[in-house]
């Protein structure tokens, strides 16, 4: 399955160094194994057959014969070793990269994280320099990598992944190619030697590679890479209108006590929905926060990354307008309310907020949902 931001013919993605920035293509995959690096070594051969200038950044072949096999023929820029305690270790060595000038380097495992000392943590940010370079980038990671999944995937797994890359990444990325093979596919490799050594393969199974851990990164990687490519096709057609395939709620919070309740609700919504899920505060310009508002909104933020969703805080004095403009930018379906904590009074003697919201959104539900400690205060004697 591909999926890309522009529909370009591959020769496309190849373009002369130092010309302009290099085009990102990403293979990503639900688990080790699925054959990322193996895919990529097939179109890097293709590509050298028609006189592209290809070479290999870094290569983890993990012991496996077919990929180490797939490799050969191509071009591999020496590590750079590093003497550290008696050891030699090696990372990628970016200079070289940078130096030998190609058309296109490969890099596998995206996420890695380099050794202390070296001038960027991350290969991801070697890659990034390669980019700025004019130099085309082919690189591998996997679902479980992506920062904003990192507490799902530890939901579903059990594993807390420690090396993580930005979701900017895919957002950023000229191509996105999931490699997706059925669950059942890759126990039968994981079993045939194919993915780790023999003395390991009983310890994955009972691990990360359980069927049920499997079919549920699985759907995670489709989804995540659909809602990608969803998100390309808006940015390329930014006039035609837009029909969502993926619902995406945005809860409003405010500096009232019952905005922590309203978050678990619309992250419930969210959850049941299969969506993504977003946390607004809209601050009013013309007024400072006090410290234990200011608290309030910081325990909004971390609630919201520990659901797993994306917190945005923008200030304007028209609240309904900005909630409006937020819902269309992200392209929401669900939008969730707290019911208004003014007197009746109050709204009788001017529009009601619910109203000039509806007046702004378009084709967006939205959901009102009641404060029970509110209900308590107000319940008749």
């Amino acid at each position: 399955m591909i999926t890309n931001k522009e529909i370009v013919n591959p020769m496309s993605m190849i373009s002369y160094p130092n010309s302009r920035r290099g085009k990102h293509k990403i293979f990503i995959g639900m688990a080790p194994g699925v054959g990322k690096t193996f895919r990529m070594l097939e179109e890097a051969h293709q590509f050298k057959n028609e006189g592209i200038d290809v070479v290999i950044g870094l290569l983890e072949t993990h012991g496996r014969k077919e990929t180490a096999q797939k490799a050969e023929g191509l071009e591999i820029v020496p590590r750079q070793q590093i003497a550290r305690e008696g050891m030699t270790l090696t990372e990628m060595d970016t200079d070289a990269i940078l130096a030998r000038q190609p058309q296109l380097v490969l890099v596998d495992e995206l996420a890695h994280t380099n050794l202390p000392g070296f001038p960027r943590e991350k290969r991801y940010q070697d890659v990034e320099l390669i980019l700025d370079a004019g130099i085309n980038v082919y690189s591998t990671v996997n679902i479980q990598h992506l920062e904003s999944l990192n507490d799902l995937v530890a939901k579903i797994t059990g594993i807390v992944v420690r090396e993580r890359i930005p979701d900017r990444l895919l957002d950023e990325a000229d191509q996105v190619v999931v490699i997706d093979v059925t669950p059942e596919t890759l126990e039968e490799r994981l079993l045939e030697g194919k993915i780790y050594a023999p003395e390991k393969i009983q310890q994955a199974l009972n691990n990360f590679f359980q069927r049920r851990h499997l079919m549920a990164l699985r759907e995670l990687a489709l989804r995540e890479i659909a809602d990608n490519l969803e998100q390309g096709s808006i940015a390329s057609t930014p006039k035609a209108k837009y029909c969502s395939v993926h619902e995406r709620v945005l809860v409003c919070v405010s500096t009232y006590p019952n905005a922590l309740q309203l978050l678990r609700r619309g992250a419930r919504i969210a959850d049941h929905m299969r969506a993504r899920l977003y946390v607004l505060f809209v601050g009013n310009p013309e007024r400072f926060l006090t410290k234990a508002e200011s608290l309030h909104i910081d325990t909004c933020e971390k609630l919201t990354r520990e659901f797993g969703g994306e917190f945005l805080q923008v200030s304007n004095s028209d609240v309904p307008k900005t909630i409006a403009e937020v819902a269309q930018q992200y392209h929401m379906t669900q939008v969730v309310l707290g019911h208004s904590q003014k007197s009746r009074w109050q709204l009788l003697w001017r529009s009601s907020f619910v109203h000039k919201l509806l007046r702004y959104l378009k084709d967006i539900d939205l959901h009102i949902i009641a404060d029970a400690s509110q209900n308590e205060r107000n319940r008749p004697d």
